[in-house]
């Protein structure tokens, strides 16, 4: 694996950073996710727009502008052997002695890219679904920012892991949907899809705005508002969204079938509309 690392692309095994970098010291960074298929990078104007967002919220400027960004992701795709991948980016507030306070003069930013192969969920899940667990969103009230600070996420995860399920759903003060540990989350009742808003308590995901795109290009009704912990529970489907899991039908939650317990037509339609436009947009 070639990775890039402040100026450099080098093997991932040369890759070092300092022990007094201040994202391995505090956490003091901001992450981003890309995906790529066929070499093609998907919306990178809107990740990189999110990255800049996360910066901006953290006081932290932007190392590069979008031009010297695309140049380095680019060439970072093309030391890569898969034709499908996903970029990580990381950035944090640099190398400086340990104090809570930013650096004064400030120091250079650490900038770190990685490529891994993205591998589509396989035929058995999209089949049957996933499971998934609800549980209280512990999280801080920042969560737009898509900060690497992530062990709430982590915690989250592991306690899904823990219950032998894939993901866990959030719900903030016992009332309603934020999202999932990882990933955003869609309910469906009454063949209506219902989105959480984009604000400050959930991360404004790239591959939740295309599904609502291909809602509205589709005619599926749907709503864009405050979806209650009821709601979730008494869903005819539950749809799970990321940059890497794509589409995914949630089929089993806190033990009981959501619906019929088998993935629904809403979540049919949607996955071969989100394929059909992989294929046409995104590898185009």
């Amino acid at each position: 694996m070639t990775v890039y690392l402040n100026g450099q692309f080098l093997p991932v095994a040369d890759a070092k950073i300092s022990v007094l970098d201040r994202g391995f010291i505090f956490g003091d960074g901001v992450y981003e996710v890309i995906p790529v298929y066929s070499r093609h990078i998907f919306r990178l104007a809107e990740h990189l727009q999110r990255l800049h967002r996360s910066l901006d919220s953290i006081k932290l400027a932007n190392p590069y502008n979008d031009a010297e960004w695309a140049n380095i992701i680019q060439e970072l795709i093309a030391r890569n052997e898969p034709e499908d991948q996903y970029l990580y980016l990381h950035i944090t507030r640099g190398v400086a002695k340990r104090d809570h306070a930013f650096p004064n003069p400030p120091v250079p930013p650490t900038v770190f890219l990685m490529s891994n192969p993205l591998n589509t969920p396989p035929a058995a899940l999209l089949q049957n679904g996933i499971s998934a667990i609800t549980a209280p969103d512990n999280r801080w009230l920042r969560c737009d920012i898509k900060a690497i600070s992530l062990l709430p996420n982590v915690l989250l995860r592991q306690m899904a892991i823990d219950a032998g399920c894939a993901e866990t759903i959030m719900v903030r003060d016992n009332a309603f949907l934020t999202e999932g540990s990882a990933s955003n989350i869609f309910v469906v009742k009454n063949g209506v899809l219902l989105a959480p808003p984009k604000d400050n308590l959930m991360l404004p995901g790239i591959t939740y705005d295309v599904i609502l795109e291909l809602a509205a290009a589709s005619d599926i009704p749907h709503e864009v508002r405050k979806v209650s912990i009821a709601e979730v529970l008494g869903a005819d489907e539950l749809l799970l969204t990321s940059s890497t899991k794509e589409v995914l039908s949630v089929t089993l939650l806190n033990g009981n079938p959501v619906g019929t317990g088998k993935p629904g037509a809403v979540f049919s339609k949607l996955h071969g509309l989100y394929q059909k436009f992989k294929q046409e947009v995104m590898r185009a």
